[in-house]
């Protein structure tokens, strides 16, 4: 196994730079994925795995990895810290190749239960909604008019891996708006400026919940475009919630009344 343990090593400065820029990785159709968990979880999905880096003082290792035929290297301490953007580690990043996320390809529930997010910005409430979504087994996460890369490393990390297990979807809003008509799901848009409460709504059927950015919230293309807008109470002096936390109110409640 080869050791590196140089920072000026060609193979080291690629995954810094698919690590920090996402012109890169949309480039090189690459991503990285750091810590034993969640690379175990991405060894059992469907992406394809292209190469591992082990921190040289890594004892146990999975068998997945031990036996692999993937080219796997052994890096020093400085190298590994180097391609690691978090604290405390499980001494193992992969690289892998990225995927096409389009509607097209979602596979539906006989009746789909789905996370719309428009114009996400941050990374991190990108991976905390697609954990959400595992979670409460929704059928997919849509990313509309995204504003973040959904292979930003945060985003990964956020989602503790459950992003190798949930159908995600990239699009326009006209084109997801196109979609929802086609398979009849019905469209429910948050908005604090409606009087009607989340839990007013009937979610039996076919669903698609829509959220936007905490800052500026839904464009009015879904504002006027939606089956019906609600709004979850607010009882405080805050008129918002970090939009995982929204997701999980919504969704549960829809699993809620589904188990009624």
């Amino acid at each position: 196994m080869e050791i590196i343990s140089s920072l000026q090593n060609q193979k080291i400065k690629n995954i810094v730079t698919l690590i920090e820029k996402s012109k890169e990785r949309k480039s090189a159709g690459l991503f990285v994925v750091e810590g034993l968990k969640e690379v175990e979880m991405l060894y059992h999905s469907t992406y394809e795995i292209v190469e591992y880096y082990i921190h040289e003082k890594c004892t146990t290792l999975p068998d997945f990895i031990r036996q692999t035929k993937k080219p796997t290297y052994l890096v020093s301490e400085k190298v590994f810290d180097k391609i690691s953007y978090r604290e405390s580690t499980s001494a193992v990043v992969a690289v892998a190749q990225t995927k096409i996320h389009a509607l097209a390809d979602l596979l539906l529930s006989e009746k789909p239960l789905l996370i719309v997010l428009e114009g996400i910005e941050k990374p991190g409430n990108l991976g905390a909604v697609i954990r959400t979504a595992d979670a409460s087994g929704a059928d997919a996460v849509i990313v509309c008019e995204p504003n973040t890369d959904i292979y930003n490393p945060n985003c990964i990390r956020n989602s503790v891996g459950t992003f190798f297990n949930k159908q995600i979807a990239v699009c326009t809003n006209e084109e997801l708006q196109s979609f929802l008509k086609t398979h009849q799901i019905r469209s429910f848009a948050t908005a604090i400026t409606t009087d009607h409460y989340h839990y007013q709504s009937d979610y039996q059927q076919a669903v698609a919940f829509i959220f936007g950015t905490e800052a500026t919230g839904l464009s009015n293309f879904w504002l006027t475009q939606a089956d019906e807008i609600i709004k979850i109470p607010m009882l405080g002096k805050n008129d918002s919630l970090n939009v995982s936390n929204s997701v999980a109110i919504c969704v549960y409640e829809a699993i809620r009344q589904r188990a009624l």
